[in-house]
C-alpha cells in the first residue's frame, strides 16, 4: 500500500485507472444479472429454482458488488492510493471469488453436496482474504473521518465465511435435522450480517450524497455497528441452539440497530421532504425504501421467531426483493455514472437515464411487493412477480444508454468547457450539499453549455405523473385479479379506509371552501387555488394534506367529519412563521391543537430568507486593527439584554456583550496578560468563558447576577484565534443571543499582508423573547450570519484595491454549526486552523477553510483582479441563509 493520494497530478492520472479496474472488476455483475433474467425463465422447471433465484443474486451480484464497492469506498474514505499491481491482486480475488460461486451452484443443482461444499469452502476463503485486505488498511487509517465504514465492510467481510459454513452445512446430510436452525443462522449471517453491514457502512456516506443534503448531526455508525453485531450473533446462536427467545431477542437488536442508522437518514429525507427541488431521484427513493424494508421484516421477524413455527425463510421474499435488490440497484444507478465520470454535463447526462421512469419504477416495485404479500390468488401474485421483476430488468439497459449518454458528451465537448467538481472529485451535481450544477448556487462556475435542470415544479409533476400511472397500473391488474377470481382478496378493513372518530356523529351535510394561497396568507384563514407566486400546501390537525400545490394549480382536501375547531398550515419551512395558518371554524376547541405555546415567533414577524439588507441596516466593521504594542490588556465587558434589529422584517431580542451581537476583539501575542472586567447590566444571569485562557473554571466562569461584576484574568499561551462567550446555561441560547466574540493571538512571524478581516459565525433562532428554545434543542437556525448579523456584508461590502492581499480570520461561534469557509473566485495561498499552518505559500493552493463548533484560523487570498467576490459557507444552505457577504476590488 503506498501514501494516499496527492492531490493535483497524481491524482488526476490515478482516476483512468481506477475507472478501468471498475470495468474489470465489476465485469461478473453483469454477468450475474444476465443469469437472473435467464434463471427467471426457467426457474419454475427446477426443483431447486427458488434457491438458484435467491444466490443469483445474493451469491453472484450482490457478493460481487460488496467486493468491488467496499474496496472502492475504503480506498476513497482513507485516501489510499493502490498501485497497479494490487489491482491484479483485486481481481485474482473476485476470480476466485467467482470460481467458487460457481462450484457451489454446480454442487446444490446436481446435488452433490461435497461439490457444494468445496465452493462454499472457495467462497469463503476469497471472502476471508477480502477482510484481510481491508482490515491491514482500516489499521493503517483508523484515524480517518470516516474509518467507521470501513470498520463496516472489515465485520461484514468477516461474517461471510461463517455464513458459507452454514450454507455448507444446509446442503449436507446434516442440515435434513438441523434445516430451520441452519437456514436462520445462515440467513442472519450471510443477509443480514454481510449484506447488511456491507449496506448500513456504505449508506453513512453514501445515503445523505443521494438525497444530496448535508450529513445528519445524528449519526452514531458506531453504536449501529456494535448493536447490530450483538444481535447478528444472538439471532445465530438461538437459532443452532433452538432458542427463539434468544433468535426474537437477535433480531430485535439488530432491527435497533438499523434504527440507530437510519435516524439521521430520516433526517436527511425529511430536509428534502421539506424543500424537495429535483432531489427526489430513483436512486434516492430506492435506497429509502430498502432501507424501510429492512427495518419492518426485522421487526416482524423478531415478534414471529418467538414461536415455534417460525421459519425464516417466509421472510426472504421481502429481504432479498425489498431491501437488497432495491438496495443495490438503487446504489448501482447512482454509482455507475458516476465511476465513468467526465465532470458534470457527462455524469448529469448519465444520471438523468438512470432516473429515467424512476418514480414509476419505484412504485411498481414497492406497491407491487405490498401487494404481493397481501393474501391474493396465485395468478394475481405471478402477475405482480412479473411486473416488479420487469421494474427491476429496466436497471440493466438503463446502464447502457447511460453509458452512452455520458460518452457522447465527452465526445461532443467543446474546447473551453469547464466542469464543476468538488475538493473530492466529485462533480456538482453528483449529490451533496452544493445542489445541481447551473442552479446558481453561490461559488458554482459552470460551463455556458451545462444543461438546465428541470424546474422543481415540472419535476414534481413529473413525478406525480409517474407515481399515479404506476398505481393506475396496479390497481387494474389487482381489480381485475380479484375480478377473476371470484373476488378472493384482503378483506374488509384495508388501507385507504377513513377511520370516523366514535364520538362524532356524522351530520349529513357536506361544506366546500376555497382557499386561495396569496403573498404568503390564505384567503381565507381545501386549497381549491394557489395564486401565489411559491408552492404551498395545506395541511390540516385530522392529518388531511393537499401534498404540494404548484402556482396555478389546486387541490382539494375531503374532511368526512368535522370533530371541531380544526387548525390548518403551510408545511413548508418556514411558511406557516410567515403567517400561512387558518382555522376551520366549527364552534369548538380546535382539533390537534392544545393551546400550547408553539416556540414560534409572532406570526407575520419573520422576513424572507435571503432577503438583502438596506443600506440603512446596521453592520459590525470587520476590518481588524493591528495588536496593542502592550504585553497587558485591560477590557471592561458589559453584559446587557435589548431588542432590535436582526434581520430583514425581523426584531429580536438580543442578549449581548458591549451592546453588539458581536463582543469586542482582543488581540494580543504569545505571553500577553489580558484582564477582563465583567460587568452585568442585564435582566438575568450572565457569565464569560474565554477559551484563549488556561485557568480553573470555577471563580472566573461563575454567573454573575443582574447588578454584579467580576475580574476574569488569563495569559495567552498559545497562539490561535480564539471564542470567549457567556457559559451560563443554557449556553447555547445565550451564544445564538450574541454572547460571543474572539480573541486573536498573533502566531510568531506572521507574514504581513494588505487587510485583515474578522469573520465569526453564527446562528439565528428568532423568538419571541431571544433564541427560541426548541429551534435551538432541534439545530434548526432561521439564519446563519457573519458577525452577528445575517448578508450584512451584501449591503456593506467590504472594499480593497486589485492586488491587494486579504487574511481573513474565521471563527465558529455555533453554538450548533460549522463552516466551510470559501472565497469565489480566488484561491487561498495560506491557511492556518487552530493553531497549525495548513497551507503555506508555494505550489498548492486551498479552496476552503471548514472549521466546526468553537473552531478558528485563517485563510489568506489575493484579489489580483477587479470585481466583486463572494465569501461563503459553502454549506450552502448556510449561504442561502445568510452567512454571506461581498469583497467588492476596484
Amino acid at each position: 500500500m503506498t501514501s494516499p493520494t496527492a492531490p493535483g497530478r497524481a491524482e488526476a492520472t490515478s482516476r483512468p485507472r481506477r475507472a478501468s479496474w471498475h470495468r474489470r472488476a465489476g465485469r461478473p455483475v453483469r454477468w450475474w444479472f444476465a443469469a437472473i433474467i435467464v434463471a427467471a425463465m426457467i426457474h419454475p422447471f427446477l426443483d431447486d429454482g427458488r434457491w438458484l433465484m435467491v444466490h443469483l443474486f445474493t451469491l453472484g451480484a450482490a457478493t460481487n458488488s460488496i467486493l468491488v464497492w467496499s474496496r472502492h469506498f475504503t480506498e476513497r474514505l482513507l485516501k489510499i492510493d493502490v498501485p497497479e499491481e494490487a489491482r491484479r491482486i483485486q481481481l485474482a480475488r473476485i476470480h476466485l471469488l467467482n470460481g467458487g460461486i460457481v462450484v457451489t451452484i454446480v454442487g446444490k443443482l446436481g446435488d452433490w453436496w461435497p461439490v457444494t461444499t468445496a465452493g462454499a469452502t472457495i467462497v469463503g476463503l476469497a471472502v476471508a482474504w477480502h477482510a484481510v485486505s481491508l482490515g491491514r488498511d482500516l489499521v493503517a487509517g483508523r484515524d480517518r473521518p470516516f474509518a467507521i465504514a470501513v470498520a463496516h465492510y472489515v465485520a461484514s467481510a468477516c461474517l461471510l465465511p461463517v455464513g458459507a459454513a452454514f450454507g455448507a452445512l444446509l446442503a449436507s446430510p446434516v442440515g435434513d435435522s438441523l434445516h430451520d436452525g441452519l437456514l436462520l443462522a445462515h440467513e442472519a449471517v450471510n443477509l443480514i450480517g454481510f449484506l447488511g453491514l456491507a449496506a448500513s457502512g456504505t449508506l453513512i456516506t453514501m445515503f445523505p450524497a443521494l438525497w444530496r443534503t448535508r450529513m445528519s448531526p445524528l449519526s452514531h455508525p458506531a453504536a449501529s455497528l456494535a448493536v447490530q453485531l450483538a444481535g447478528i450473533t444472538a439471532t445465530a446462536v438461538g437459532g443452532l441452539v433452538s432458542w427463539p427467545w434468544a433468535a426474537s431477542a437477535g433480531l430485535g437488536l439488530v432491527a435497533l440497530g438499523w434504527i440507530i442508522a437510519a435516524v439521521p437518514w430520516a433526517h436527511n429525507v425529511i430536509a428534502v421532504a421539506k424543500d424537495p427541488r429535483d432531489r427526489l431521484s430513483y436512486p434516492a427513493l430506492s435506497v429509502a425504501a430498502a432501507v424501510a424494508w429492512l427495518i419492518g421484516t426485522l421487526i416482524v421477524a423478531a415478534v414471529q421467531a418467538s414461536g415455534d413455527a417460525f421459519v425464516m425463510s417466509s421472510l426472504t421474499l421481502p429481504l432479498i426483493m425489498g431491501f437488497a435488490a432495491q438496495l443495490l440497484i438503487g446504489v448501482m444507478s447512482w454509482l455507475l455514472p458516476s465511476t465513468i465520470g467526465g465532470g458534470a454535463r457527462a455524469l448529469g447526462a448519465g444520471l438523468a437515464e438512470m432516473d429515467r421512469a424512476g418514480a414509476f419504477r419505484w412504485t411498481i416495485i414497492n406497491v407491487g411487493l405490498i401487494l404481493w404479500l397481501l393474501p391474493f390468488s396465485s395468478w394475481l401474485k405471478v402477475v405482480l412477480s412479473f411486473l416488479v421483476g420487469a421494474a427491476y430488468v429496466a436497471y440493466l439497459p438503463l446502464v447502457v444508454r447511460a453509458a452512452k449518454a455520458q460518452i457522447a458528451v465527452l465526445k461532443s465537448r467543446k474546447a473551453g468547457t469547464i466542469d464543476v467538481t468538488r475538493k473530492d472529485g466529485t462533480p456538482v451535481g453528483a449529490g451533496g450539499t452544493d445542489g445541481a450544477a447551473g442552479a446558481g448556487s453561490i461559488g458554482t462556475t459552470t460551463s455556458p453549455t451545462t444543461p438546465t435542470r428541470t424546474p422543481p415544479a415540472a419535476d414534481s409533476r413529473r413525478l406525480g405523473m409517474q407515481t399515479t400511472a404506476a398505481l393506475a397500473v396496479l390497481a387494474l391488474v389487482t381489480t381485475v385479479g380479484v375480478a377473476l377470481t371470484g373476488g378472493s382478496g384482503v378483506g374488509a378493513g384495508g388501507a385507504g379506509e377513513t377511520t370516523q372518530a366514535a364520538d362524532v356523529t356524522p351530520t349529513g351535510d357536506t361544506v366546500e371552501v376555497t382557499v386561495t394561497a396569496r403573498d404568503m396568507a390564505y384567503e381565507p384563514n381545501v386549497i381549491e387555488v394557489n395564486a401565489d407566486e411559491q408552492v404551498h400546501d395545506l395541511r390540516l390537525a385530522t392529518g388531511q394534506d393537499t401534498g404540494r400545490v404548484a402556482p396555478g394549480e389546486s387541490a382539494t382536501i375531503e374532511v368526512p367529519v368535522v370533530p371541531g375547531d380544526v387548525d390548518g398550515w403551510c408545511t413548508i419551512a418556514g411558511h406557516r412563521q410567515m403567517g400561512m395558518t387558518l382555522t376551520v371554524d366549527a364552534g369548538g376547541p380546535a382539533a390537534g391543537s392544545d393551546g400550547a405555546h408553539t416556540g414560534h415567533a409572532t406570526p407575520g414577524a419573520l422576513g424572507e430568507v435571503g432577503e438583502t439588507p438596506g443600506p440603512d441596516s446596521p453592520t459590525i466593521d470587520p476590518i481588524l486593527d493591528a495588536a496593542p504594542d502592550a504585553d497587558v490588556h485591560e477590557l471592561t465587558l458589559r453584559a446587557s439584554e435589548f431588542t432590535g434589529y436582526a434581520a430583514p422584517g425581523i426584531e429580536q431580542e438580543h442578549w449581548v456583550f458591549n451592546d453588539a451581537p458581536l463582543g469586542p476583539t482582543l488581540r494580543g501575542k504569545v505571553g500577553d496578560e489580558f484582564v477582563v472586567t465583567l460587568i452585568n447590566d442585564g435582566t438575568m444571569s450572565h457569565s464569560v468563558d474565554f477559551h484563549a485562557g488556561m485557568v480553573s473554571p470555577d471563580e472566573p466562569m461563575r454567573d454573575i447576577a443582574p447588578g454584579e461584576s467580576l475580574v476574569y484574568r488569563f495569559r495567552a499561551e498559545h497562539a490561535g484565534i480564539w471564542l470567549y462567550h457567556c457559559a451560563t446555561m443554557p449556553m447555547s441560547h445565550h451564544i445564538a443571543a450574541g454572547m460571543h466574540g474572539a480573541v486573536i493571538i498573533d502566531p510568531p512571524n506572521l507574514p504581513p499582508v494588505d487587510h485583515e478581516v474578522l469573520l465569526v459565525q453564527s446562528e439565528g433562532y428568532w423568538g419571541d423573547a431571544g433564541p427560541d428554545t426548541d429551534k435551538v434543542m432541534a439545530e434548526d437556525p432561521d439564519a446563519y450570519r457573519f458577525n452577528g448579523y445575517p448578508d450584512q456584508y451584501i449591503a456593506h461590502p467590504i472594499r480593497i484595491r486589485a492586488g491587494e492581499s486579504v487574511r481573513f480570520w474565521v471563527l465558529v461561534a455555533g453554538p450548533n454549526k460549522g463552516t466551510s469557509f470559501h472565497v469565489v473566485g480566488t484561491q487561498f495561498h495560506r491557511m492556518y486552523k487552530e493553531g497549525s499552518l495548513l497551507l503555506d505559500d508555494g505550489a498548492g493552493g486551498g479552496q476552503a477553510l471548514s472549521l466546526s463548533a468553537a473552531q478558528g484560523g485563517y485563510a489568506e487570498a489575493r484579489f489580483p483582479e477587479p470585481g466583486t467576490y463572494t465569501f461563503v459557507d459553502h454549506q450552502m444552505v448556510h449561504a442561502e441563509m445568510g452567512a454571506r457577504g461581498h469583497v467588492i476590488v476596484e
